[in-house]
Order: C-alpha cells, then sequence, then structure tokens
C-alpha cells in the first residue's frame, strides 16, 4: 500500500535524521552524495528510489539549504549543469527502469558528467535538420556525423545524441534519441576555441560509433518528441534558475557601484536603475515559473526565461565595462585553456562581458527563442514552414 510523499515538516525530519546519521565532515564526500541520493534526497521530486521521495519541487530549495547549512558537500551542479538539468529530466521521462537505476545516481552524484550531441554544422538553430545518421545493426546501432557546439564534451562521460535514423519521411519524424558514450572507439572530442581565448565549446566528430540499443531513449523515429522534453528543461535550467535578489552578474555590477564611488555617473545610476528594475522582474517571472512546475512539465515559458537571461547577462556586463573606462578594457589571461565550469562572477569584467556573448546562442538562440515565444505563448500566426512535409532526404543541402 503506497503512502503519500512526505510534506515540508516530515521532510525537514528526514533531513536532520539523515544528517544525525552521517556526518558530513567525517564522511568520505563521494560516501555521502551516494547516501543522500540513496535515502531520496537528492531530487526530492523524483520517485522514491530514484533520488527522491515524489515530493513538490518546490520543496527542493528547503532540502538543499538545509544540506549547505550543515557543510555538506556539493555534487557541483556547476560542473554537470547539462547532466542534472537536461539528462536526468529526460532518462526520467523516457527510460526504461534499467536506464534510470543506471544512469541517475551517478549523475547526481557528479561521478559521471553529460554533454549535448545535437546541434551540427549544418542544423543548429533547425534542429530537425540534423544529418547524423545512426543505422540500425542487429541490437546496435552504427553512428556516424559531426556535432559542434558541445560545452564539456572533453569531461564527459556520457552524452544525449540525436540522431537521424530514417531519411525517407519529414524531418521531424525521422529521428531517434540515444545515450552515447564518449569513451566508445570512434568519438573525437576536438576544441574550439572562444573569443575569451579558453574552450569549453567542442566539436564532437562520430566515426562507425556502436551504440547498443539498449541506450535508446524513446521509440525509434520519436527523437524529435524525445529533444522537446530536453531542450524545455534547457531553457528552464538556464533562464529559470534559482536565484537571490542582486544575485550573479547583477551583484558583481551593484558592488561596484556602491564599493568605488568614483565610477558613479548620472547616465550610469539611470542605466543601473533600469537593469536593476529588469533583472528583479526576471528573477521573479523566474521563480513564479519554478512554482509552476511544480504541477506539471516545463512548457514554452523557460524560452521566455532564457531569452530575459541572455539580454541581460550582455546588458549588465556591458554596463559593468561602461562604469570601469579604460581599467574595464584589461583582460586578465588569454591563455588556451578547457575549463571544467563556466563561471562569471569570480572572473575579470573582460571574460564576463565576452563570455556573455555566448549566451545568446547556447541553449537555444535568442531568435528562435522569440519565435517560440511568439507563436506558443503569444498565440501569432507561425511562420510559414516549406519543408514540414517533405521527406528529410529531399530537402536542399
Amino acid at each position: 500500500m503506497s503512502t503519500a510523499p512526505p510534506g515540508a515538516e516530515e521532510l525537514e525530519r528526514r533531513v536532520a535524521a539523515f544528517l544525525a546519521a552521517h556526518d558530513p565532515a567525517a564522511l568520505e564526500p563521494l560516501a555521502f552524495l551516494r547516501a543522500r541520493f540513496d535515502a531520496g534526497l537528492a531530487w526530492v521530486h523524483f520517485p522514491e528510489g530514484l533520488g527522491g521521495l515524489g515530493t513538490p519541487v518546490a520543496l527542493q530549495r528547503a532540502v538543499d539549504e538545509a544540506f549547505a547549512r550543515a557543510g555538506a558537500p556539493s555534487h557541483r551542479p556547476e560542473a554537470n549543469a547539462i547532466g542534472l538539468g537536461m539528462a536526468a529530466p529526460t532518462i526520467l521521462a523516457f527510460g526504461t527502469e534499467e536506464q534510470k537505476r543506471r544512469f541517475l545516481r551517478p549523475l547526481w552524484t557528479g561521478e559521471e558528467i553529460w554533454c549535448q550531441l545535437f546541434s551540427e554544422p549544418g542544423a543548429g538553430s533547425d534542429l530537425a535538420a540534423l544529418a547524423t545518421r545512426a543505422v540500425r545493426d542487429g541490437d546496435s546501432w552504427t553512428v556516424n556525423g559531426q556535432k559542434v557546439w558541445t560545452s564539456m564534451a572533453h569531461e564527459a562521460r556520457w552524452a544525449i545524441l540525436v540522431t537521424r535514423t530514417d531519411p525517407d519521411v519529414p524531418k521531424h519524424r525521422g529521428m531517434t534519441y540515444f545515450v552515447c558514450d564518449m569513451s566508445a572507439p570512434g568519438v573525437e572530442v576536438r576544441p574550439l576555441r572562444q573569443i575569451t581565448g579558453e574552450a569549453e565549446f567542442n566539436e564532437v566528430f562520430l566515426t562507425d560509433v556502436a551504440v547498443p540499443d539498449e541506450h535508446r531513449l524513446g521509440e525509434v523515429g520519436d527523437g524529435w518528441r524525445v529533444a522537446m522534453t530536453t531542450l524545455m528543461n534547457e531553457r528552464v535550467a538556464i533562464g529559470g534558475s534559482a536565484a537571490i535578489r542582486e544575485g550573479g552578474m547583477m551583484g558583481v555590477v551593484t558592488a561596484l557601484w556602491r564599493d568605488r564611488p568614483e565610477v558613479r555617473t548620472a547616465a550610469g545610476h539611470d542605466e543601473l536603475m533600469r537593469l536593476w528594475v529588469e533583472n528583479e522582474a526576471a528573477r521573479l517571472t523566474g521563480e513564479r515559473l519554478r512554482q509552476q512546475l511544480a504541477a506539471g512539465s516545463p512548457g514554452p515559458e523557460g524560452s521566455a526565461a532564457k531569452l530575459a537571461f541572455a539580454r541581460l547577462n550582455q546588458e549588465i556586463s556591458g554596463l559593468e565595462l561602461e562604469l570601469l573606462g579604460s581599467e574595464g578594457l584589461r583582460y586578465d589571461d588569454w591563455t588556451m585553456r578547457r575549463p571544467t565550469e563556466v563561471d562569471f562572477t569570480r572572473r575579470s569584467p573582460g571574460y564576463r562581458y565576452l563570455r556573455a556573448k555566448g549566451n545568446s546562442i547556447e541553449g537555444g538562440t535568442s531568435e528562435i527563442l522569440r519565435n517560440i515565444v511568439a507563436e506558443r505563448v503569444l498565440g501569432l500566426p507561425g511562420e510559414i514552414r516549406v519543408d514540414k512535409d517533405v521527406p528529410w532526404k529531399d530537402l536542399p543541402k
């Protein structure tokens, strides 16, 4: 007989009991994280046995804050954003029981990093135009193609991969979604050096890569629907993540204004106040979106949140450079590195300004997100699309 999921008070008691039995200062971090997952205190809204207790997602923040106050080790979400924000909810929605139990625990603990093999040189904003082929060979698939703009592929153990499995049907219907082993023979990762001088992005070449059919997520040919689940969660993860007032980039600029009176100008004050108000509106909208998610799956509203995040990050970083003047033009280091995470707040103003330019591309371009908001949120007429019923093989390449 099933029992109701615990409420806030019961969850608080469970966290306290867990911490009493698992001293964060005494346990090895990985052992602590594994135990926390097994106790259902990782993703509390996930089902029992998969890191959760089936509670409302709104209770997650209180649990995380309780563990942080106790000095519990972090599972470093900043280093595995794709795994936590995109792969995990997709596996939960479409994975088999075996896939869920194989992948979710080491994903949450940070033992296995994930990346996303979606975009291609000829299919970036139009994901459904992708050309990477997967051909069935008994109980496995042979994959050939190229992916691009792959964040953290150099660190990843696994990838979420969308392929073309049937070129004879229209582009949205001939796609299949897989989990790809990034250590498999035929997977080659090459760095893409960015304007910051670093290379957190990569291009990935897949040459006769064998992917077992047991690593398929969803039905053959249903990859578009699975990918939409991934992308809706991605945009919420980027634009709708929990934030405190004056957190992130806004906190950096407001601290500069308060600590450096010599940079203040009347025009700078007007711009700072405009951005502060817009940033706060976006933060509160994101909070409302997260509360709505407790009652269902992400929808197109996440695209609006991500769109606002990209614009604000770029404008706020631009204001910081304006306030600093020539001082802001200095760049700390052009050394080629392959970072394991993106950190805006602890880097130089020049890095923040340059790296923010990528916000309007990664996670869905701002142009595409405006179309989604217009058509699916505002209900405006859709763009004319003449290729929806044409077999993929007959489309101009």
